[in-house]
């Protein structure tokens, strides 16, 4: 193939990668040389694949990953500054919040696998997911502050996974964290070495796969409802929901093998 047609074919490489194993769907971010900035094309790729992983039984866990030297950069900004109306960009953020609405509202856990740097919207999409591994030399930073751009929507991500000042901090200043602090911060759930970040993602999604994809489900809904509820709202939520997941032939299963000493056996889906 000729360096002409080898770089068109690459051209047309799918923004977004799939790929389906073990009960686990891996969504591979593919804009490599842009450092996986969010085009609006990626945006789209990611809701259309979230909406098709929600709705599929098949599918336990999610994991969002990375090709190239970065994880994600935050929104294309030179895609961004070629339009520069104010109603394409509530569009296109809009398009990026609904994103990050969807990672909670789908009934699977979603973990981030993070490498390299995770910026402004890319630090959003890691604190977006319920959990999140990096390895030991991947760095954040919510740094569209150093644009002039204030990192409004990473915010309410950011701010929801770590504690207020600390949140503050990178906003305002935008300046990295390494994985360590990180994990400190609560931004992350671990740290493993580059060699091993992929077995470390996978032992994390091959734990929740062999729970109840019932109470999972259930669960997940159940932990973001609460969270934004008053604290008696959020126990009698909680009362309810558990008296729901009591009914269900899992929970029973469960119970059983417990006092049998023996393993339960899940319902297939």
């Amino acid at each position: 193939m000729s360096t002409t047609a080898d770089r068109r074919a690459k051209s047309n490489e799918p923004v977004l990668l799939r790929d389906n194993r073990g009960g686990v769907a891996r969504l591979t971010l593919n804009r490599p040389k842009k450092y996986n900035a969010l085009s609006e094309a990626m945006l789209d790729a990611l809701q259309r694949a979230l909406d098709d992983i929600g709705a599929d039984k098949h599918v336990r866990v999610v994991v969002i990953a990375a090709n190239g030297p970065a994880f994600c950069t935050g929104h294309d900004l030179a895609e961004m500054r070629a339009r520069p109306d104010e109603a394409y960009y509530r569009a296109l953020f809009g398009k990026s919040s609904n994103i990050m609405l969807t990672l909670a509202r789908i009934p699977q856990p979603v973990i981030a696998r993070v490498h390299g740097i995770a910026t402004a919207a890319g630090c959003q999409l890691v604190a977006a997911c319920d959990m999140a591994i990096a390895d030991d030399g991947a760095r954040f930073a919510t740094s569209g502050i150093e644009q002039g751009l204030f990192c409004s929507t990473p915010s309410v991500a950011v701010s929801r996974a770590i504690g207020r000042k600390a949140a503050f901090e990178m906003l305002f200043t935008g300046d990295f964290i390494g994985a360590a602090s990180a994990k400190a911060q609560g931004l992350i759930n671990r740290v493993a070495p580059s060699s091993e970040l992929d077995a470390a993602v996978e032992a994390l999604a091959q734990s929740i796969v062999a729970k109840p994809a019932s109470a999972v489900a259930l669960g997940k809904q159940m932990f973001y409802a609460q969270l934004e509820k008053g604290l008696s709202d959020a126990y009698a939520y909680a009362s309810g929901m558990m008296a729901r997941n009591m009914m269900d032939p899992d929970a029973a299963e469960g119970i059983d093998a417990f006092f049998a000493k023996r393993k339960p056996v899940w319902r297939e889906f």
